[in-house]
């Protein structure tokens, strides 16, 4: 059987991502910064809950023991992250980010990544179809965001497309170092959560599909990609 970690998943595409993968027979683990609520979570998805705060080592190397104690892992879901918005539910734009918002956003969208694949990839190693899913952004393609007329290249802020550009280029450098691996990036997709304040335009169901779907790629499936659910997108 496929087990399968997922962070930030108390909630939102997290929450559908583990929903779904426990109907295609994976064992899941919901990852949580809040142990209580993602204990409530995983009481509702019949899964198990393991409190995982991405900023933080400790959190991080207790949770991977905690997985390994209980049988290893197959499956990483790279799915927390933030962004920061002002109560307008603005994004700060060029002129008004700071270094300390870049560096809030980086500490989960990127540094959180590479910290949960570090401690976890002694499990993923032992597996026979290991598989990692960062969950990326539209807004991290360099070609979207530099187009004109296109919503990419409305959205005004920094910090979130810049972590989430990095987050790709460590999908591709992870890729490349561990070849029997099967590590992509994906685009969920606008989707209405809490990270951008519910203005999304698709509903977490929707957005869960290229999560789920790029969990279940076999050994002979791509890695070191770029998709969404249409397929693979530019860099």
């Amino acid at each position: 059987m496929t087990t399968t970690l997922i962070t930030g998943a108390n909630k939102g595409l997290g929450f559908e991502t583990a929903r779904r993968l426990v109907a295609a027979g994976h064992t899941v683990w919901i990852g949580s910064r809040d142990a209580e609520r993602g204990r409530r979570a995983a009481e509702r998805l019949g899964v198990r809950a393991v409190r995982l705060d991405v900023t933080d080592d400790a959190s991080v190397a207790a949770a991977a023991e905690a997985v390994e104690a209980e049988g290893g892992l197959d499956v990483l879901i790279n799915n927390a992250g933030i962004e920061v918005r002002d109560a307008d539910n603005g994004v700060p734009g060029a002129e008004e980010v700071t270094a300390g918002q870049m560096r809030q956003v980086f500490e989960t969208n990127v540094f959180g990544a590479v910290r949960v694949t570090h401690a976890f990839l002694p499990l993923l190693r032992r597996s026979a179809a290991p598989v990692v899913v960062n969950v990326s952004s539209g807004l991290a393609s360099l070609t979207r965001v530099g187009t004109p007329d296109t919503p990419a290249y409305a959205y005004p802020g920094v910090a979130y497309p810049a972590s989430k550009t990095a987050l790709n280029m460590v999908t591709l450098q992870y890729a490349k170092a561990f070849p029997g691996m099967r590590i992509n990036a994906v685009e969920p997709g606008f989707t209405r959560t809490d990270l951008n304040g519910n203005t999304g335009i698709q509903t977490v169901e929707q957005g869960a599909e290229i999560i789920v779907r790029m969990a279940q790629v076999g050994p002979d499936g791509p890695t070191g990609g770029y998709f969404d659910a249409e397929g693979a997108l530019p860099w």
